[in-house]
């Protein structure tokens, strides 16, 4: 299915002097100008392009990767200001217009803003909206499992934590006692689902399954290979420590150190834990 603000891939149905058409389906053919077309390019190729409107709303496509698609959220630049809006920078050459009935906030040149692209209803343009709560919902219904893997934007921060956008579509927290990392406004970072409540709320994690428990092994033995094969921590000492050593919680780091015990790798004594070949 070939829809406005996507990307797809399309076939070439004939070449013109200013570029060439392609198989939108749907949307009949769409030219591909020459500017955005490779110099191999010929009739009956496929390729990759995003399609979008001109400047007279006609479908248009274009080799040029935008920051975001219809339907996703991403932290984009405001380039300009005029009377109908603010224009953010969003990959393209041609920019994208939040209308000043889509701002939170008035929009400023020069700063960056988390919005949500769609399409306007009225006239079919691609549009932007920094008004990202009328697009996101708090019941996740079935949509995640525990320890799914999600892609995350980094929205705000609570007295929790951070609140994150799961996925382009739900609300998620990152507690801040777990995250072991510098998070900015508008990161995009790769996350897990750890835990979905009675209420379809999700709890999220920046570590999950076999791939973190893997990931904090290895810092752990990092560390004890850079110090002479011992380390001045165990099972019963302190979060804060453990935390300040490894960047990780208390939890994780006696899991991780639990498998290295069980594999003779490490033996764990009152002063702290060793490997076992030092």
């Amino acid at each position: 299915m070939s829809n406005i603000g996507k990307t797809c891939v399309l076939e070439v149905l004939k070449r013109v002097d200013f570029g060439f058409y392609l198989d939108a389906h749907e949307l009949d053919s769409v030219l591909l100008p020459s500017k955005y077309a490779p110099d191999t390019l010929a009739v009956g190729d496929s390729i990759e392009v995003f399609l979008h409107l001109d400047s007279e709303d006609r479908p248009l496509a274009t080799t040029q990767k935008p920051k975001a698609c219809v339907g996703e959220f991403a932290y984009l630049e405001a380039v300009d200001s005029t009377s109908v809006g603010a224009f953010l920078d969003w990959g393209l050459d041609k920019d994208v217009l939040v209308p000043f009935a889509e701002q939170h906030r008035p929009m400023e040149v020069g700063k960056f803003y988390l919005v949500y692209l769609y399409v306007d209803r009225v006239d079919g343009r691609i549009v932007a909206s920094s008004k990202i709560e009328s697009f996101l919902s708090d019941d996740t219904g079935d949509a995640y499992k525990p320890q799914q893997a999600v892609d995350l934007i980094v929205a705000n921060s609570t007295e929790l934590g951070y609140k994150a956008i799961v996925n382009h579509s739900h609300w998620g927290v990152l507690y801040k006692n777990e995250v072991y990392q510098r998070l900015s406004f508008g990161q995009s970072i790769k996350g897990f689902i750890k835990y979905i409540r009675p209420d379809g709320k999700v709890d999220l994690s920046l570590q999950g399954g076999r791939e973190a428990r893997d990931k904090n092994t290895q810092t752990i033995l990092n560390y004890l290979q850079e110090r002479s094969g011992f380390a001045a921590v165990h099972d019963k000492s302190d979060p804060q420590l453990i935390a300040d050593l490894f960047g990780m919680s208390k939890g994780a780091f006696k899991k991780a150190i639990g498998g290295l015990y069980k594999q003779r790798v490490i033996r764990i004594e009152k002063d702290g834990i060793y490997l076992v070949d030092q």
